[in-house]
């Protein structure tokens, strides 16, 4: 598998004090140099929240420990599962005081996604990962008790000062910040499709039909599924109720025709992710393609595309040889710890 490498460099500033004073010693953590895949674009990383070494150990910490709930029952990692490619195998995440509402998307390639939620109600992984941690079903907790916990543990403060300096004061800001760097590393692009593209691994005959399945009209997957990371991160409605009980993108944008769309999610790793959708209503793969083929809801809030044919018409061998080559999007080293 090619990389290229993409050093993001730190430029650690020494201000000096006042005539006479000792000079603050400079802060300096370790650049993280992130391995950018051959054929995806370069990321762009925040300005103000570049890698460090430091930040994403921080950031791991934080992300697996549940201090950040009121009860200190549940953490990032409970609803969102390395073996299950940072996502939750169950249709709705338990969290400090019941079960979520939508089903917990996985944490992957995060770094060319431009919002985030099935709703996208936020534009910044910073942003994200404030609302679980206040959420009363997931997390429960209020930040300044966060603030406090994290201040009087006996090892983050040293954490937080080695990542982001010892003036800069534990909070909110810092830990989302720590939590985002990590996040930003979970790049998965080591699939059998990957290393195909690449010339060094040949697809099986049922594998290939599948991929012409998905790349063209008959089961016509590729406009909202794009390569390389097989989503457009844009919103649809892909007719799964007449009457969307969720209002989706609607919530964020009020607008009538935005009812039922969600977020497209990557397509890497679903042999991992299951269920499917939103709710997670489906269960496996069959049940996600038979949707598609003859399943879904006609109205006029479901996507064009969807309804220029009533269906796809696939037969049994075609549906399990788009099956198989989904499978060939599946990264088994990024599941290990």
């Amino acid at each position: 598998m090619k990389y290229w490498p993409l050093t993001l460099l730190l430029l650690g500033a020494c201000s000096g004090g006042d005539k006479g004073t000792t000079p603050a010693s400079p802060h300096n953590p370790t650049p993280y140099a992130l391995d950018v895949p051959a054929g995806f674009p370069l990321p762009e990383i925040p300005a103000n929240n570049p890698l460090t070494i430091e930040g994403v150990e921080l950031g791991r910490l934080l992300f697996t420990d549940p201090i950040l709930s009121v009860d200190s029952t549940v953490a990032c990692a409970s609803c969102h599962l390395r073996e299950s490619a940072f996502a939750d195998a169950r249709r709705f995440s338990k969290g400090v005081n019941g079960l979520t509402s939508r089903n917990s998307m996985p944490l992957f390639n995060l770094l060319w996604s431009p919002s985030f939620f099935w709703d996208g109600r936020s534009a910044s992984l910073e942003d994200q990962a404030i609302h679980p941690v206040q959420n009363p079903i997931e997390m429960g907790e209020d930040w300044s008790t966060v603030t406090a916990k994290l201040t009087r543990h006996p090892t983050y403060p040293r954490l937080f000062a080695q990542a982001f300096g010892a003036d800069k004061p534990i909070g909110q800001k810092l830990a989302v910040q720590a939590i985002a760097q990590f996040e930003r590393t979970l790049v998965s692009a080591d699939t059998k499709y990957d290393r195909w593209l690449a010339g060094t691994e040949e697809f099986t005959p049922e594998e290939e039909r599948g991929f012409l399945l998905f790349h063209t009209e008959q089961a016509d997957c590729f406009h909202c599924h794009v390569a390389p990371l097989f989503t457009d991160n844009q919103f649809h409605n892909n007719g799964l109720d007449l009457d969307p009980a969720d209002p989706g993108l609607a919530r964020q944008t009020e607008g009538r025709l935005d009812r039922g769309k969600f977020k497209t999610p990557s397509l890497r790793n679903i042999e991992y992710t299951a269920p499917y959708m939103h709710d997670g209503r489906f269960q496996t793969l069959q049940e996600v393609i038979e949707h598609y083929n003859s399943g879904f809801h006609r109205s006029n809030l479901t996507d064009p595309l969807m309804l220029i044919r009533p269906g796809l018409n696939l037969n049994i061998k075609e549906k399990q040889s788009l099956i198989s080559f989904l499978k060939t999007l599946s990264d088994p080293q990024f599941n290990k710890p």
